[in-house]
């Protein structure tokens, strides 16, 4: 299996309000960058999409390294979050609908199909990938808050 570094950062403002995602990908000294965004969104929504869409541009199974700064999306998987609320028809803990419920249906058969391990990175604290994708992120929720 090919080794993926996958860099993802999304970004909002107002929430819900426009807002972007960024991704790079780098493989074997190669490098992808890949940007979206929506009019109406949220920030963990752009956060999810990154991930998403990273994942998605894979053309086989990869072993993925993907550095976030979302807590939200690390947690939610690495803790087992997503999949207990899965199970108990998309219902949390506290008996609330999950959110986003839609983008972890897209994103959960990606994380079966790639073996992606998490890491969590504080956000603005000059992590060069994060900061590169922050970029991209906020240059895509700067166009769509122009529409």
């Amino acid at each position: 299996m090919k080794h993926i570094e996958m860099f993802s950062d999304g970004a909002c403002s107002g929430n819900p309000g426009p807002g972007g995602y960024g991704v790079v990908l780098r493989y074997n000294g190669k490098e992808k960058e890949l940007s979206g965004g929506d009019a109406n969104t949220t920030n963990n929504r752009m956060e999810l999409m990154g991930v998403i869409m990273g994942l998605a541009a894979l053309k086989e199974p990869c072993k993925v390294t993907l550095t976030t700064d979302s807590k939200y999306v690390v947690d939610s998987i690495t803790k087992g979050w997503v999949y207990g609320w899965k199970k108990k028809g998309w219902i949390k803990s506290d008996k609330k609908p999950a959110l986003n419920v839609d983008l972890w249906e897209k994103l959960l058969p990606l994380l079966e199909t790639h073996e992606v391990t998490f890491v969590w990175v504080k956000g603005h604290a000059g992590h060069p990938e994060n900061e590169r994708c922050d970029r991209l992120a906020v240059a895509q929720r700067d166009i769509y808050s122009m529409k």
